[in-house]
């Protein structure tokens, strides 16, 4: 069974690129594309894909806003943020907006891959430094968002 996948970025190459290289796995399947937030979030609903890989900077509404809304309304569809921000600030956002992994879009495909297996698997995947962040993060919150 292939783990369903929508692609959320801003730039046409990135959602090219990450498009041709995803359909080229056996297991994963491409089943939507959006360019900014509104269109993200209405993809989600009508598609219901497993894995959301999620720009944080995108028009409209932000990866951050469209992240929770996904995860309020379908707390099942699994997130991922692919994004050029390494900021803890940005980290922490994305996690208590539901966000189960994070990278940078300077990784490796090879890392984006095992994310993608990770979370659909229930797990989470916080990129390196990034998983000290959410490991305070959780620690300091009476619970962890649902569905992670």
């Amino acid at each position: 069974m292939s783990i369903r996948i929508l692609l959320a970025d801003d730039h046409t190459i990135v959602l090219q690129g990450l498009s041709r290289f995803l359909r080229e796995q056996p297991d994963l399947e491409v089943v939507g594309q959006a360019k900014d937030g509104p269109t993200t979030v209405e993809l989600a609903r009508d598609l219901t894909p497993d894995v959301i890989i999620m720009d944080i900077s995108m028009p409209g509404l932000t990866g951050v806003e469209a992240t929770r809304r996904i995860h309020s309304e379908k707390p099942d569809i699994r997130i991922i943020s692919l994004s050029m921000h390494a900021s803890k600030r940005y980290v922490q956002e994305m996690y208590r907006a539901g966000a189960s992994g994070y990278l940078l879009k300077d990784c490796d495909f090879d890392d984006l891959i095992a994310a993608i297996h990770v979370v659909a698997a229930g797990g989470t995947y916080f990129a390196g430094e990034f998983a000290g962040i959410v490991a305070r993060e959780a620690s300091q919150s009476p619970a962890a968002p649902e569905g992670r």
